[in-house]
């Protein structure tokens, strides 16, 4: 489908922007288009007040601009648009989309945009579980070199208003979540390396069924060449073989005899066409968690594929912190040490949570229910905790599981009707030594406009019985 109109000449053409968000994306559309003289219009479902710092931040880039209808959207806004630009979040059936499509509006997204203006290289991460932190130690690894790059997609903020300042020597690192993949499937695009961490069921409200989240997330294989290049996790048996036309390069510990990056007992061994090469990765990465090393060798591999010699991502792991809301260390009071994972959003990012530590945990989990399988999450629960605050939609269901599988009363768990009485209730729970750990394995919707206001609240929370 077409991306932009044909004579690519924005000045006067009607855009209605569905959805201004609060990640980036629809604020980066507003300036971009607004800049080339469109005629911008905003609707969001959200309010004023809930969208306060994104329409502070588009009214400092591009005052006067835009016009915006907060709190409802409106059928002749997307009636009487040239170009409609909507949220990947928003399922491509929405009767505001079908109105738009129906009256000739062309019908793209922020990042479709960014892929047609883009003249830099790109390597795209998804997975179920680990594109952020993966996608961020791409950045770090090749920013650390001096290599000239770009972080962004479902990372960090819009790209799109810098497309233009982008090189084609340039490496753009861009996390793609499922919904942008599938919009991304429509343009027949896929990234010079392709990156996938991992696969477990995800967004089943949003893509009806397994088999569709996994098409989704097999776009960012299914238009490459072979001159482009494919990293996959070679220890998840899904995705190893996933189909793809580009050079597969293989990761994991049965990664061995392949391209890529495999492990022995002492050392991470680089495989490419020429080389083997063997690196001291454990010593170079600060993070805990054996998930963040399978991390950094994704990571690692990817730079190899952009030609990097494999030395060279040292420098950039030995910096890199890792993310905010991604098992971040927010303190410790009383004997106590407290985690912010508001970013594990599935049942499996909370069991690599869990295996990350060696001391007794009081987890809080539970959220907005996505119609995933959470009877592996209770089962997680069930082995390595000690007690469990249980939040949000899926705490009924969680607790009838934790309840049939837990022996003698372990572990402890509370359904909690707020999100301070969670954390109350943790810390009650917990004594000097304990980890207390924000890893919800669910979407944050149903109580927190993101997880950044969940992880945000938790921070907040250490501060204020710290002080």
């Amino acid at each position: 489908m077409p991306l932009v109109p044909d004579d690519q000449d924005w000045i006067g053409k009607r855009v209605t922007i569905m959805g201004l968000g609060t990640f980036g994306g629809g604020v980066g559309a507003a300036r971009f288009l607004s800049d080339r003289g469109a005629s911008v219009l905003v609707t969001d479902l959200r309010t004023e007040d809930e969208l306060s710092e994104s329409l502070a931040t588009l009214e400092h880039h591009s005052p006067g601009a835009c016009e915006f209808r907060l709190g409802e959207h409106c059928e002749d806004d997307f009636r009487s648009c040239d170009v409609l630009v909507a949220t990947p979040a928003v399922p491509r059936s929405n009767h505001y989309i079908q109105v738009a499509r129906t009256s000739g509006a062309i019908v793209t997204s922020e990042m479709n945009l960014f892929w047609h203006y883009n003249r830099g290289r790109i390597i795209g991460v998804t997975g179920s579980n680990g594109k952020s932190t993966t996608t961020a130690m791409i950045h770090a690894i090749l920013d650390a070199t001096g290599t000239r790059c770009w972080l962004g997609g479902n990372i960090g903020s819009s790209l799109l208003p810098h497309a233009l300042d982008i090189e084609p020597d340039d490496w753009v690192i861009l996390e793609l979540s499922s919904f942008q993949l599938a919009d991304l499937d429509e343009t027949r695009s896929s990234p010079d390396i392709a990156v996938v961490t991992g696969f477990s069921p995800n967004h089943l409200d949003w893509h009806g069924t397994l088999d569709e989240y996994r098409s989704a997330k097999q776009t960012i294989l299914r238009w490459q060449t072979t001159s482009q290049t494919a990293v996959l996790n070679a220890d998840d048996s899904d995705v190893k073989n996933w189909p793809t036309n580009g050079v597969r390069m293989h990761v994991g510990n049965h990664a061995a005899e392949t391209l890529g990056v495999g492990q022995t007992d002492t050392q991470t061994v680089v495989r490419t066409a020429d080389t083997q090469t063997e690196i001291p990765l454990n010593d170079w990465l600060k993070l805990p968690g054996p998930h963040n090393m399978q991390n950094a060798r994704i990571a690692l591999c990817a730079t190899v594929a952009a030609g990097l010699p494999p030395s060279s991502a040292k420098a950039g792991l030995e910096q890199f912190r890792g993310l905010p809301h991604r098992l971040e260390f927010v303190g410790e009071v009383n004997g106590r040490e407290f985690y912010n994972d508001s970013l594990a959003t599935t049942p499996e990012s909370v069991e690599v949570a869990l295996a990350a530590f060696d001391k007794p945990i009081i987890l809080l989990a539970g959220g907005y229910d996505k119609k995933v399988d959470l009877s592996g999450l209770a089962e997680s629960i069930c082995k390595k905790t000690k007690a469990v605050a249980l939040m949000g939609q899926t705490a009924p269901f969680l607790a009838s599981q934790i309840e049939a599988l837990r022996t003698e009363h372990h572990p402890a768990y509370q359904q909690t009707r707020s999100f301070p009485e969670s954390l109350h209730w943790a810390v009650r729970q917990s004594e000097p030594g304990d980890i207390v750990l924000l890893s919800p394995g669910c979407a944050s919707y149903d109580w927190f406009r993101n997880f950044q206001e969940r992880g945000e609240q938790f921070r907040e929370f250490v501060d204020q019985i710290n002080s």
